[in-house]
């Protein structure tokens, strides 16, 4: 079936407030100006709710034609339709592609239309959103066709995922908080949608549908839409009914909805006196379950579950394996071709053990037991999303079972959405230890044999119901650099960073050449800031704000407090997790277990995280462990400062209003910087017996 280009004659909807595209047969092309404007050139104030999408609308005039009837290739005709200046374009399946999101763009000459060629529609879809965004970069000549330099393959640019499932996993709860977010409430405001009648506020539509854009821009295929820590209510009628109404809006960009689930709710929800799992009455009601939500949201992408983990219910409170509980689950999904994401975030179940141990502890026995349909899903390191860690070791041990890897881009410990620390630099470093998918993403193990079918990438959102989504502008770098990288983890942080800034602010490259810099040195100045040398964990209780390395909280278990981590004394400083202390080390593949192990060979980076060390050891630049973990936080504080300078000669070159948004933030992170490094050093020097 041919559907051709029938909006771009349509007229351009204005409004005082942000309008987007929503999930109607029209497109409804906004009507702000493109790129950013100088402080004084008619842009008062953006409020960053545009994202990277600022485009300008098209003049109309191509003629764009998709020989697929999809609603996601209606979408990118849509989206060419509103936004494309170039020529025609035609978005045509090719089955004779491999069978994935990736596409093929032609070039070709004398007035031809470019032509997009993908085996799924969805392909179509980012193949439009392709060549968007490298109209926004320039890399397009003023007739629309690309430059034939830009392309190494020739007349033609190729493009696959790295991985099959680009996943964000929201911690919304139902109530409309949401758990380690700081951009404020949930995006979806469940109280204003009725799922009896399938409706929801314009206003609320509209958001949605600007979220669903943004994700299929950058190839992120999935969300799970609510809170790992799971409410029961979610799988109730109610929220199901609610949760086909998101559903409905993210299908056309190619999403698909997923639900993290309480194990224990056929007991909460579902009248039972066991969630059992190899009890065949609460396996049938999950079956159930199932079989009632696919029939509200056909498309549903399965299940995320927390279990037996921080006080969540699961398998192991029947004396049950995590295998029994995921395979359960499984089961019940497997019909529709659904699948479980299990995470493998346990601790507190091996009383005395170190605890970034517990997860291969727990499920190196089980590799090779799960079902085709169950991931696991691990935190990229084996402690809790640290400003730094090593990559996880269970990534090394799972050689049997597919392995998503986990990122957080809401900044739990990275100073949340006060702070710019633009995090593709931490990704990429731990995309050189772990392979995230294919045999196309960075070198070393991922975590499943040559033919285990499920492979996939997982990011903690960090958007919230503010006008810009993410509390900070430039938070909204690390969700685009998640999809960007979910899609080619071999892209650099200093090429997504570009590619963001001039989409974002400027093409500029007097304002893109020195803010990219900044922004690919922030995670380094916010790790010497806050826990240089391998230092982590340090943080006030709870709320994982600011520093409190004294902190010792007899009501809470002992690996939730700061001095189990640092071990400060009079001797040293550090955690000795090498053979001869908790054995941490053993659990890395070589040669990453010997290096890990050697004091001398150690990486500085991870020194304190490995090792026990002498306050007066001879670092590498020469200086005692003392003087150079001072230096770490001079030299992160003095990072900040000179981030703020750089961004004050930006004002030239930035809307007032997001230029003093993030002057402010500056101002606090400055402000943050210098407390954590006059605590830190203060308790530390106190430790050591020689006050400073």
């Amino acid at each position: 079936m041919e559907t051709v280009n029938n909006y771009r004659n349509r007229g351009v909807r204005a409004a005082a407030r942000w309008l987007w595209v929503a999930m109607a047969a029209l497109a409804m092309v906004p009507a702000q100006p493109v790129c950013g404007a100088a402080a004084d050139g008619g842009q008062a104030g953006e409020d960053g709710s545009r994202l990277w999408l600022r485009m300008a609308p098209a003049a109309g005039g191509a003629r764009i034609t998709a020989k697929d009837g999809s609603a996601v290739a209606a979408t990118a005709v849509r989206e060419l339709s509103a936004y494309w200046r170039g020529g025609d374009v035609l978005l045509q399946r090719d089955n004779s592609l491999p069978d994935d999101d990736g596409f093929v763009i032609d070039f070709a000459d004398g007035g031809a239309p470019v032509t997009v060629r993908a085996r799924r529609s969805a392909g179509l879809l980012y193949g439009a959103y392709e060549l968007l965004r490298r109209q926004q970069l320039s890399l397009l000549p003023a007739g629309g066709t690309p430059a034939v330099k830009q392309y190494a393959g020739g007349r033609s640019f190729v493009s696959r995922p790295a991985v099959d499932h680009r996943v964000l996993n929201h911690w919304d709860n139902p109530d409309g908080s949401v758990e380690r977010g700081y951009a404020g409430k949930s995006i979806w405001k469940w109280d204003e949608i009725n799922g009896g009648e399938g409706t929801m506020s314009i206003d609320l539509k509209e958001r949605i549908t600007m979220y669903a854009r943004a994700n299929a821009s950058i190839g992120i295929n999935g969300s799970v839409l609510n809170n790992v820590n799971a409410s029961p209510c979610m799988l109730t009628a109610e929220y199901i009914n609610k949760v086909k109404v998101i559903a409905d809006l993210l299908r056309p960009y190619g999403i698909r909805t997923y639900l993290s689930v309480n194990f224990a709710s056929p007991m909460a929800v579902g009248g039972l006196e066991t969630a059992d799992p190899l009890d065949p009455r609460v396996a049938e009601w999950w079956k159930r379950k199932v079989k009632e939500i696919y029939a509200a949201v056909p498309d549903f992408g399965g299940f995320l579950v927390k279990a037996n983990s921080e006080g969540q219910p699961g398998p192991g409170d029947y004396g049950r394996t995590h295998a029994d509980g995921a395979n359960m689950l499984a089961e019940a999904l497997a019909p529709y071709k659904g699948i479980v994401m299990w995470r493998s975030f346990v601790y507190g179940n091996h009383e005395g053990e170190d605890r970034v141990m517990q997860a291969v502890t727990e499920f190196k026995g089980l590799d090779g037991k799960f079902a085709p349909n169950v991931v696991l899903q691990s935190k990229n390191g084996p402690l809790d999303f640290q400003p730094r860690e090593p990559y996880a070791p269970i990534f090394d041990q799972m050689s049997h079972t597919p392995m998503w890897a986990e990122l957080q881009i809401t900044q739990e410990y990275l100073g949340q959405s006060l702070h710019l620390v633009y995090l593709a630099p931490m990704w990429s470093e731990f995309f050189k230890f772990v392979n995230i998918g294919n045999g196309r993403g960075a070198a070393g193990p991922c975590g499943r044999e040559a033919g285990q079918p499920v492979t996939g990438l997982a990011g903690v959102a960090n958007t919230g119901d503010d006008a810009n989504w993410c509390g900070h502008h430039f938070s909204q770098a690390n969700w685009y650099a998640f999809g960007r990288m979910a899609w080619a983890p071999s892209l650099t942080p200093d090429s997504i960073a570009r590619e963001w800034l001039a989409q974002t602010f400027t093409p500029d490259t007097a304002f893109v050449n020195p803010v990219a810099e900044i922004m690919t040195a922030s995670r380094e100045a916010c790790v010497d800031y806050m826990m240089p040398l391998g230092l982590h964990h340090i943080f006030k209780a709870d709320h994982h704000y600011g520093p409190e390395p004294q902190g010792y909280y007899p009501q809470y278990p002992i690996e939730w407090c700061p001095v189990y981590y640092h071990k400060a004394d009079s001797l040293g400083i550090g955690f000795d997790r090498t053979r001869t202390g908790t054995g941490a080390v053993a659990q890395y593949r070589h040669p990453y277990d010997s290096i890990y192990n050697s004091l001398e060979a150690c990486p500085e980076e991870y020194l304190l995280w490995f090792h026990h060390v002498s306050w007066d050891h001879k670092m590498k630049n020469g200086l005692t462990l003392w003087q150079d973990l001072r230096a770490h936080y001079d030299r992160g504080v003095a990072e900040v400062e000179r981030f703020a300078a750089v961004w004050r000669r930006m004002r030239p070159y930035v809307d007032e209003r997001r230029f003093g948004e993030v002057s402010r933030r500056l101002d606090r992170q400055l402000a943050d910087a210098k407390e954590w490094r006059d605590v830190c050093i203060g308790y530390f020097s106190r430790v050591k017996g020689s006050p400073d």
